[in-house]
């Protein structure tokens, strides 16, 4: 039986590949993640052909950052896919010119807070505001929330603050950067097991290579979904 929290993301070379995996996966899983990585790939094709002939749900995380007016054309075409969330930067800007093209579909917008990747000194390279990276994104997260984000994309280390603020009721919290017990943390800085994310009031993880890099896929997505209740 599948759990929608869980979300696997589909970060093969492309959609030939994710086609595949998603079969082998079947009932296991029914929420999938499509990102830049696949998009040159055939990524629209296979979020389209998941959606409609597999019955999936579709995450595409592109992570958009542009001029309100560019970010508002971008979403409003990809909202004719009837896809379930997309990522955008979570500067408020980019938010509110977002949910203006998504306006009239389901599709969910998710603010992008600081990315599970990057720690403090990642930031200081990039010029970013001095401070603890868990106050920024908690100041991220609700900016995002004032601008009418859906939901936000944050570590699960900081999952339990967000969804303590009041601007949280209601919203979304999806977080990448989650590792079942035992798994290789891999290019992840910023991390949690799945028990620990879901008890810290995440609403979905995404999960890529330890499930597609497994010998056995479905079990290993299987065993993340056991992790949910422990």
């Amino acid at each position: 039986m599948s759990d929608d929290r869980l979300i696997v993301a589909l970060d093969v070379p492309n959609a030939i590949e994710g086609l595949q995996l998603a079969e082998t996966l079947g009932d296991t899983v029914s929420f999938y993640k499509i990102g830049l990585g696949m998009l040159t790939g055939g990524g629209l094709a296979l979020a389209n052909e998941l959606k409609q002939e597999h019955g999936k749900r579709i995450f595409l995380d592109m992570k958009l950052f542009d001029i309100g007016a560019t970010v508002e054309a971008a979403v409003r075409g990809l909202a004719q896919f009837d896809l379930d969330f997309l990522t955008v930067h979570g500067d408020p800007h980019v938010v509110n010119a977002a949910k203006q093209g998504a306006s009239g579909s389901d599709m969910k917008i998710l603010g992008v807070t600081v990315l599970t990747s990057l720690d403090r000194a990642d930031l200081d390279a990039a010029l970013i505001q001095p401070g603890d990276v868990a106050d920024l994104v908690l100041n991220r997260a609700a900016r995002a929330f004032e601008a009418g984000a859906d939901g936000v994309i944050a570590s699960p280390q900081e999952a339990a603050a967000i969804r303590a603020l009041p601007e949280a009721e209601g919203r979304l919290i999806v977080t990448p950067g989650v590792r079942p017990s035992g798994a290789a943390l891999g290019d992840q800085k910023r991390v949690a097991t799945p028990g620990k994310a879901i008890k810290d009031g995440v609403d979905h993880i995404v999960v890529g290579r330890p499930i597609w890099q497994a010998e056995d896929p479905k079990g290993a997505a299987r065993a993340i979904i056991a992790e949910f209740e422990t």
